[in-house]
This record gives structure tokens, sequence and C-alpha cells, in this order.
């Protein structure tokens, strides 16, 4: 710390209240000496008032020469790694990435330093997850520092703690993924595969059947057999959400259903499904607006006299879109607008 707040032995010595021949003594010693719990605060206290400068001068001499290491996790580290989990998700849920992310990439950093057992990795892996999470929601979907680069990080930790159910939740994420960049053949076979996959619970084996229909109703190739395949597993989807008493998710396969009609060139029973959606629509978080206003519009185009509505309401969206920094949800109004401008909005 000395050498980091570029201090003579003195001048330290000093700075703390202490003789010289104690600070000489503390690095004569190094790690070999720990310091007594007051004086312990008193070098946190310094180390937290030191600038930015100094800090990260602190943090490059602690690690450079191999020595200095954090001390292994503890029983009651990983409770609070746990509960930092909780809280990151709650910011997450409302797009709050910046403080989702803190408390995310802090824990992934102390676990970069440190020997963890399989409770540690076990949470380091959960921790990946919901950074990939929070990576998706902004757009960051391929590439280093990518959803898809952390998910694959957290899957090959997953496979080797042998956490079934997890690997195969993962997969489902990676999916997700693929099918948000374009690869929509394969996302749409990954979904039918995970639809039956005994390692999923209930919940998840029912949203991939769900995104089967949203995948095939993407599909470039999208004609009557494919219509029609698209909206059987989103019909499924439907009455499994139901059986399963998920009204949240229910009212957002409705939404889904309103596209699939939409790209079938239904747009009477897609507003009666957005209809449906919009009355049960009960997450007022931004993503969830942003999506259910943009699928909204995107069926008012279909109609010439709603067109300035839709117009209108996707404005709106863009704004909320990029308040949030919803990226991905940006470049989708983008489309649909363009789309707009060229054709009555219906996907053929």
């Amino acid at each position: 710390m000395r050498l980091a707040l570029r201090f003579s032995v003195r001048a330290f010595a000093e700075h703390l209240g202490v003789a010289i021949r104690t600070v000489s003594k503390w690095e004569a010693a190094g790690l070999s000496r720990q310091p007594r719990p007051d004086m312990q605060a008193a070098l946190d206290t310094v180390l937290a008032q030191a600038d930015a400068e100094a800090r990260a001068r602190f943090e490059t001499l602690r690690t450079s020469d191999g020595q200095p290491r954090p001390r292994p996790l503890t029983r009651w580290d990983n409770e609070s790694w746990v509960d930092d989990l909780d809280r990151a998700r709650l910011y997450a849920d409302r797009q709050n990435f910046g403080l989702a992310s803190r408390l995310v990439e802090r824990w992934l950093g102390r676990a970069a330093q440190t020997e963890l057992d399989q409770a540690g990795l076990y949470l380091q892996a959960r921790s990946l997850v919901l950074l990939g999470n929070l990576q998706r929601d902004q757009g960051e979907l391929t590439g280093p520092g990518s959803a898809r680069s952390a998910y694959k990080k957290a899957l090959a930790t997953f496979a080797a703690l042998k956490a079934a159910p997890r690997v195969g939740q993962t997969e489902l994420l990676l999916t997700v993924v693929a099918e948000m960049s374009g690869e929509i053949e394969q996302s749409a076979r990954s979904y039918q595969e995970l639809a039956d996959d005994e390692r999923l619970n209930p919940l998840d084996r029912a949203r991939a059947r769900l995104w089967i229909g949203t995948a095939l109703a993407k599909s470039p190739q999208f004609g009557d057999e494919r219509a029609a395949a698209a909206l059987a597993a989103i019909g499924r989807a439907i009455g499994d959400f139901e059986t399963l008493d998920e009204p949240d998710e229910w009212g957002v396969a409705h939404q889904k259903l309103a596209l699939a009609h939409l790209a079938a060139g239904n747009p009477d029973t897609a507003h009666r499904s957005m209809d449906v959606a919009v009355a049960n629509s009960r997450d007022d978080s931004p993503l969830q607006r942003v999506k259910l206003d943009t699928a909204r519009a995107h069926i008012l185009l279909a109609d010439k006299a709603t067109r300035g509505s839709a117009v209108a309401l996707l404005e709106r969206s863009r704004i909320h879109a990029m308040k949030h920094k919803l990226i991905h949800q940006v470049a989708s109004i983008d489309r649909i607008r363009a789309l707009a401008d060229n054709t009555s909005g219906v996907r053929r």
C-alpha cells in the first residue's frame, strides 16, 4: 500500500500514526504477518480515501508478483454472494444494468483470483449466467465479452459439476442468443429438442415450445406449413402455461401468438390475440413494456387506418428502449419502421 500511495517509509508511518520501525517490520515480514483488526481497519480506511489511480496501483502491486491473493471464500462469503446475486437479479429485472453488473462483476473478479470449491464454482457459473442475461438484454450477443461468451463459460462449469438441469437451462439461453442473432433455422431445431428435454423443468420446456413458434414465425421460408407448425407450438405452450398457473407467461405467449398470426397474414386474428396479451399484461418492466408496445405497433401497421398511431407508438417505444439501453429492441423497432416505409407492415 505504501508504494501505491507513493509514500516514503517515514511519511507512511506518520500518515498512519505508527513508528517507522513498525512499517519496516511489516514490509520485512510480508504476507506472514497479519495486521491487528484495529490496524487493518485503519489501513482499509486509508485505501478507501485514496484516489482512483492509487487504488489501481495497489491492485496491480497486490497481484503482480503472484504472491498476494485474497483469502479463500468461506461459507459466509458464499451466502453473501447468493444475496448479491438475488439483488442483482432484481436490478436486472428492472433493467438497472449498471447496479446489476457491478454486483455480478465484483464477485466474478474475486472468484478469478481465488481457488474455488464446488459451491464457489457453482456460484461463479450462476454469476456468469446472470452476466450473460444482462449482456443479452443490452444487445451484446456475440463476440468477446458477450452474452454468448458468458453462457459458454457457465455451461462448461455446470457440465464439469455435472449439474444437468443447469446445463439444460444454459443451452436454452444459448439458443435464445442464436435466435436473436439471426440463426433462425438452427434455433428452431434446438428449441424442438429442448421442449422435450427432461433436464429442463416443465416451465422451461413450455418456454422452449413457445420459442419454437417464435423462431418459425421469423423464418424467411415462412409458408402455410410453417405457419401451422408455429401456431400449433405456441398454442400448446399457452396450454402448458395455463396448466402450470403462469399468468405472466400465458399473457406473453398471446403476444407471440399475435405476431405469428400477423406473419401468417391473419391481421384480424392477430388483433384479437394482442388484445388478450394487453389485457393480461402485469409485468411493467421497461423491457416488457417496450416489447408489448412494439408488438402492438407492428400489428397496427397492417391497417392503413391505424398506421399513424402505429408509427407514433413505435417512436415512443424506441425512445423508451434507448433510455434503458435496450439496444436489441431498438434494432427491432428500426427494422419494423423500415418495413412500414416500404410495405403495409404485414410479413408475407
